[in-house]
């Protein structure tokens, strides 16, 4: 597939993999990885035959997750076996490294903490790209005070804090992935660079079985990830296919992490049509989060038969469902679906600029034994079904986490932007 490409200089060489100019794709370029096994600055390296397409398998699956729940990153598309497309940046050198549990490299420089001790939240270190003085830790403060510039973009304290924050969602997004297939993500390490078409910071390079360690059932012994390679005590054929066996396993289970066994919907119950716009918003949300959702017109007044039927309906099918009752004035509706289903229901009352100070009231004060909570926001309602499915499905999940954190960098930004102006 590569060939169809023109490939333009070669813009950078890592241990790993080649990084090529489009001049067909302007602010484009191709990584390609190479069949190539290094650890420790590659004092030790290997030739793995089958690496190349492993790696990129696994990147490739890794960046397509992360994109779809809504981390902003430079991966374009898989081109071929061994290479993918992504936005060219100017890569910030800093490794970024999120940590749930305490093992390697952080046991020997904080001696006295024993191994698997966990942090919540995740343990976030920086380390800076240096190879002749072994990538040294650094600290906020080195960064900041580094004045690093790529791109156009100065790097201080908005971004770093930008970095930081989105490498603990990005962590914990993966590790909620892994989760489904009883595989505990105990670290991770990352880059960012800066999109030299939008200059915004966006997750780049890679994340491969080189970035992460991957405990299957959480037990050290069944490592799975380049551990594997590094505690090798010496490098015979058949130790590297052991170890490349670990990373087809990786890559096998990676491409798992794009789907998930558990259904769920969203069923809208109207008390009339008049409410259809109210109701389209909730669905339009819904679909943000990549949940079906369902609209229905019945009233727990005029037919409360009706009602119930309805409701008989989706309970006798098994999928998972949260009830949103759309119903003005005088809301029967929500308080007779939750005294009679053991699902969850909501309230969404349409309320009137008139009537409505009145009429939320049915909505809120409810007969005892009744759990069913009012939002009023269309889209809050939307939310509030993601964060029931969020619990097992991990891709609704991922959209939440990325939604809370692109609102936080926007936030970020805008302040950064207004400082600037009254500067």
């Amino acid at each position: 597939l590569s060939l169809d490409l023109k490939l333009g200089k070669k813009v950078n060489e890592g241990k790993t993999k080649e990084v090529y100019e489009l001049p067909d794709i302007p602010g484009c370029v191709l990584m390609q990885s190479k069949d190539q096994i290094t650890a420790g600055n590659a004092a030790r390296k290997d030739r793995m035959e089958g690496k190349a397409a492993i790696s990129n398998t696994t990147t490739s699956c890794v960046f397509q997750l992360l994109q779809e729940a809504g981390i902003k990153t430079a991966f374009v598309r898989k081109q071929s076996d061994t290479a993918f497309i992504a936005a060219h940046c100017e890569m910030i050198p800093i490794e970024w490294v999120c940590r749930r549990i305490a093992t390697g490299s952080f046991l020997k420089r904080n001696p006295g903490v024993k191994e698997g001790y966990k942090f919540y939240p995740p343990k976030i270190e920086m380390f800076y790209k240096d190879d002749a003085n072994n990538d040294p830790q650094w600290s906020e403060e080195q960064l900041i005070e580094a004045k690093f510039c790529f791109a156009g973009l100065t790097i201080g304290r908005t971004e770093v804090d930008i970095m930081a924050r989105s490498t603990q969602a990005i962590f914990e997004i993966l590790e909620k992935s892994w989760q489904p297939q009883n595989c505990t993500l105990v670290d991770l390490k990352i880059e960012f660079g800066v999109n030299i078409l939008t200059k915004e910071i966006v997750l780049a390079d890679v994340i491969d079985n080189d970035s992460w360690r991957l405990w299957p059932s959480g037990d050290r012994s069944q490592q799975k990830d380049k551990q594997s390679y590094r505690d090798l005590k010496e490098v015979t054929p058949e130790a590297l296919q052991m170890v490349k066996r670990n990373f087809e396993w990786v890559a096998e289970r990676v491409e798992l992490l794009l789907k998930t066994k558990s259904q769920g919907r969203v069923v809208v119950l109207m008390g009339s049509p008049s409410d259809l716009s109210h109701c389209e918003k909730i669905k339009k949300a819904c679909a943000t989060f990549g949940i079906p959702c369902e609209l229905r017109v019945t009233s727990a007044h005029k037919g409360p038969d009706e009602t119930l039927r309805i409701k008989a309906e989706y309970e006798g099918d098994g999928i998972p469902t949260v009830f949103v009752a759309v119903a003005g004035r005088s809301n029967g509706l929500g308080p007779v679906m939750s005294g009679n289903t053991a699902y969850p229901v909501v309230n969404c009352p349409p309320l009137s600029a008139d009537w409505g100070t009145q009429d939320v009231w049915s909505s809120l004060r409810l007969p005892s034994g009744l759990g069913c909570p009012t939002t009023l926001s269309p889209e809050g309602a939307a939310q509030f079904a993601a964060q029931i499915f969020g619990l097992n499905n991990h891709l609704v999940w991922a959209k939440l986490r990325s939604n809370m954190l692109n609102t936080w960098i926007s936030l970020k930004q805008a302040d950064k932007k207004l400082r600037e102006c009254t500067l």
